[in-house]
């Protein structure tokens, strides 16, 4: 799952409306803030899923402070947590050298977690860039 920031805005005489810093242009609203909410869930899942259909690069999601220093979210109503489950990429063998005593050392390591060489590479990997699976 990988977390993005929703901001939910209100407007006298409006419904609660929400929109994702990362993802310019992809807004919802609903007329609680738990229909708004609900509904971006909904909104931020669709907007991945027509991102990935197409082939574009999903952004690397903000940090808060990054959000709070921007004057267009700075007077938002409140700042909410979306997790959205990014589909998984058909995997590409390759081939890597890699010191044999550090490779032993990796295998051992990936026994221990009851993982694959390649899957510890991968999370060790993600880890190293700061992206969640």
């Amino acid at each position: 799952m990988t977390n993005y920031i929703a901001v939910i805005h209100k407007e006298k005489k409006s419904d609660f409306g929400v929109s994702f810093p990362d993802f310019p242009g992809c807004i919802t609203a609903g007329k609680t803030v738990d229909d708004a909410k609900d509904m971006a869930q909904e909104a931020l899942a669709g907007h991945v899923a027509v991102m990935v259909d197409e082939g574009l690069a999903l952004p690397a999601p903000s940090n808060l402070e990054d959000i709070l220093k921007d004057g267009d979210y700075k007077n938002a109503a409140a700042y909410f947590i979306v997790s959205v489950k990014l589909p998984k990429k058909e995997p590409v063998r390759f081939n890597a050298s890699i010191d044999s005593e550090l490779l032993s050392l990796i295998d051992e390591r990936a026994k221990q977690f009851g993982m694959t060489r390649s899957g510890f590479i991968a999370e060790a990997a993600r880890k190293e860039l700061g992206l969640r699976e």
